[in-house]
């Protein structure tokens, strides 16, 4: 996340954003609800130091800013959920996919409602224009989740799969 959000310090330019990955995987990966704080801290800590110090805009830090923390909990929720789900089978795919939609679907419904119609930067906030831009930005954000999603999947499948080889064990049942 450090790498990735933008405007500060260390941003790669071509490289998308993975705070909703970071999110969606500490659900998976981390248990304890410490860790959903820690990151909430830590993106603050990023978006200030980009604004304060960075030269970054002000003009996501709005009355909507509260609402990342809904939105970045849908994700840790949906990853926490399928943790519970998960096993190494094929089968496992469904679970994730369904819970990588849903977490992001209310991620995306939290974070871009929340600035569309309690920002103060959009003169007339309708239903009609806030489904206009869900259908504009979500496609960008999801392929940037799914991106980092993969390849945290493929890393697990390669780990597993190097581990119970190295062991002799049989890798599926």
């Amino acid at each position: 996340m450090v790498i990735t959000r933008g405007h500060h310090f260390a941003s790669l330019h071509d490289l998308p954003g993975a705070s909703w990955a970071i999110f969606f995987l500490a659900g998976v990966y981390l248990r304890s609800a410490w860790a959903l704080a820690g990151l909430f801290a830590l993106t603050w800590l990023l978006d200030f130091s980009a604004y304060a110090w960075g030269g970054g805009s002000r003009f996501c830090f709005s009355p909507a800013y509260v609402f990342l923390l809904p939105a970045y909990s849908a994700l840790w929720l949906a990853g926490h959920w399928y943790a519970r789900q998960y096993q190494f089978e094929w089968r496992t795919l469904l679970p994730l996919v369904i819970s990588v939609l849903l977490g992001a679907f209310a991620c995306e419904v939290f974070s871009s409602g929340g600035f569309y119609f309690f920002s103060g930067r959009f003169a007339e906030p309708t239903l009609a224009e806030f489904g206009v831009r869900l259908l504009r930005y979500f496609p960008g954000y999801l392929q940037s989740l799914a991106f980092y999603v993969g390849i945290a999947a493929m890393i697990q499948g390669l780990f597993l799969v190097t581990r119970h080889s190295r062991v002799g064990g049989n890798l599926i049942g």
